[in-house]
């Protein structure tokens, strides 16, 4: 059975909606900011400030090129779309469904310090100028996408019958 690697962008309930979703189906789950945090001891925050976002997005998209998982639900940080090679590993073995969400409920959610939630972002750049850099890269790895409902287990369980709806083994 494939993985289903959730991508989109910061604050539209990946690691929430991952977790639902993974219980429903008997899956593992994997939200890769934890394994980065796992893996270098640091906060993202923390990663940021020393590394700046290029270092980041360079060490995220190692993370993801280094993923070898199977029967997994992948919650990937908002920003695993911009290494080619993360997101090629990433749907070898899975099936990407972007998360979808209303540019204004993810504007509600995200505090003003985006870098104080670890967002892959320049200093000073809004959610909104994020969002229009990232939307493209979403749609071009989307295998499948589901537009967010409110509440993560009603987002999980339409996710699924997507997931069934298109043919994919569960």
């Amino acid at each position: 059975m494939k993985n289903i690697v959730l991508i989109g962008m910061p604050g539209t309930g990946k690691s929430a909606v991952g977790q639902a979703l993974a219980g429903r189906l008997g899956y593992s789950f994997v939200d890769v900011d934890d394994v980065i945090r796992q893996r270098t001891g640091k906060t993202l925050k923390e990663l940021l400030e020393n590394m700046g976002v290029d270092g980041f997005v360079a060490l995220e998209g190692s993370v993801g090129e280094s993923l070898e998982l199977h029967d997994t639900v992948i919650a990937t940080g908002g920003s695993m779309v911009l290494s080619e090679g993360a997101m090629e590993n990433l749907k070898r073995s899975g099936v990407a469904v972007w998360l979808e969400t209303p540019l204004r409920e993810i504007e509600q959610r995200m505090p003003d310090d985006l870098w104080d939630r670890g967002i892959a972002a320049p200093q000073g750049m809004d959610i909104r100028e994020i969002y229009l850099r990232r939307e493209a890269l979403y749609a071009r790895y989307a295998d499948v996408i589901v537009v967010s409902r409110e509440g993560e287990d009603a987002t999980a369980e339409q996710v699924e019958e997507v997931m069934r709806t298109v043919g994919m083994r569960l």
